[in-house]
């Protein structure tokens, strides 16, 4: 795997604790831009100048988790999720948790049921759910393991049959902030036509907070949201082009950005999905509601295991992606006129 995605993919993250990813991506992103800073609420903002319309690209830094709510007396740790976590994925995972001196405690997600060998028949809630790390709880307060604290869902990443396959945790969106990494590097020495700015949010597993902050500083004539979205068997595979997003729970994204990136991805003969979806939804929809109202898309590989803590992408369709992206810099102007 190429080892800057490996590192944002294995970076610890989780909603409301992006430091360790935006550390990451800041070192290597000001490489390549002009200006970079970061917001009251942790957003990062990469500023390269250029003449033309002021283009916002956007990928969340942060991933799901949990957050312990109680400790019992036998030491048994009692969460609740930080973003959509399905209880079916967690089940024998392991949790890692920073505590003092940069040491990092383990502990594996199990049931009373599991824990002492019984068959189970029906699948647990997370309230039956709990933590185990062989401590006590007196240790773990000791260790300045508390309520509060945040558990990170550990996994390895690399490749599966063959190269372009690659699987690992928070995909959702490392992946983005990659092709971000990798556009801006691609563009580091030419001068554009665009004012652009390339934006790595937080709290998106959460709420769309982080992207409404960061766009109401940009103001941005127009964004785009780059986010993997899920597999749909027969209409979204993985390896067959990057996704463009027409509609989630939240949104109809822009027809004109639409248009545009559906032309340059037919000129340039690269695939190219389409994604109407009814559930999930992205920083779009926060970006689009911004300083009464901005021109927003989502683009993004689709990937498989989506909010889990193995997701598979095919890196082609990462290549796809940032393809697209830099034919749009490259060409960014856009005709809205008085609609969308």
């Amino acid at each position: 795997m190429k080892e800057l995605l490996d590192k944002l993919i294995n970076a610890h993250g989780i909603s409301g604790y992006e430091e360790q990813v935006r550390n990451i991506i800041s070192a290597e992103i000001s490489k390549y831009v002009d200006i970079v800073s970061v917001g009251k609420m942790g957003g990062l903002i990469a500023h390269k100048k250029g003449k033309g319309p002021k283009i916002m690209l956007a990928a969340h830094m942060d991933e799901i988790g949990l957050m312990i709510k109680s400790i019992d007396a036998d030491g048994k740790i009692r969460f609740s999720p930080i973003g959509g976590v399905d209880v079916i994925t967690i089940v024998g995972q392991r949790v890692h948790m920073h505590v003092k001196n940069d040491k990092t405690i383990l502990g594996v997600i199990t049931t009373d049921d599991i824990a002492e060998g019984s068959l189970v028949s029906d699948m647990p809630k997370i309230k039956e759910m709990h933590v185990d790390t062989g401590m006590t709880k007196e240790e773990l307060t000791n260790e300045g393991i508390k309520v509060g604290t945040v558990m990170g869902l550990e996994q390895d990443s690399g490749y599966l049959g063959k190269e372009e396959i690659i699987f690992g945790k928070a995909l959702d969106d490392r992946i983005g902030c990659y092709i971000l990494l990798e556009l801006a590097k691609k563009l580091s020495k030419k001068n554009l036509d665009a004012d652009l700015y390339f934006v790595f949010t937080v709290q998106e597993e959460i709420a769309f907070y982080g992207a409404v902050a960061t766009a109401y500083k940009v103001e941005p004539d127009y964004a785009v949201v780059v986010d993997v979205t899920n597999v749909i068997h027969g209409s979204k595979e993985i390896g067959k082009g990057p996704c463009l997003g027409f509609k989630d729970s939240t949104m109809i994204t822009n027809r004109k950005i639409n248009d545009y990136l559906i032309k340059i991805a037919e000129k340039h003969a690269i695939p190219l999905q389409f994604d109407v979806g009814e559930e999930n939804s992205s920083d779009a929809f926060g970006i689009s509601m911004t300083k009464g109202g901005i021109p927003t898309t989502v683009l993004g590989p689709c990937i498989k295991n989506i909010h889990t803590t193995i997701g598979v992408a095919d890196m082609k369709d990462v290549e796809n992606t940032i393809s697209i992206l830099h034919e749009l810099v490259m060409n960014p102007n856009i005709d809205f006129g008085n609609s969308n």
